[in-house]
């Protein structure tokens, strides 16, 4: 694999909100979904993911249970509320339209200014 890709700053809560969206996790498990579904490219710190799991269940995007673990072990469990479903889909259009802005203004060539 390639050098890994760093993080964006304040994409972290939508993608907590896209992983838990795809089923329940633990918050070890939310670490693993993003870098599974990132092609092994994002590697989120255990000490960024905890406050935003933390900040994200404060905002009501996103509900624990507590529950065992693969390993047997007690885990809290996350899953997406219906708030956090609107926020991520509201999220999700900010964010193609942010990168569609910034693709565009890439192609322009000094003959278009």
């Amino acid at each position: 694999m390639g050098k890994q890709i760093d993080l964006l700053q304040g994409t972290l809560d939508m993608l907590i909100l896209k992983a838990v969206s795809l089923g329940p996790l633990h918050g070890y498990g939310v670490l693993l979904r993003i870098q599974q579904i990132s092609g092994e490219q994002l590697e989120i710190q255990q000490g960024s993911l905890y406050p935003a799991l933390y900040r994200l269940e404060h905002q009501g995007w996103i509900a624990s249970e507590w529950g065992e673990s693969d390993n047997k072990r007690k885990a809290k469990f996350y899953s997406l509320t219906a708030a956090g479903r609107r926020q991520l889909h509201s999220e999700t259009e900010k964010w193609n339209r942010m990168a569609s802005l910034i693709a565009s203004i890439l192609r322009t060539t000094s003959e278009e200014i």
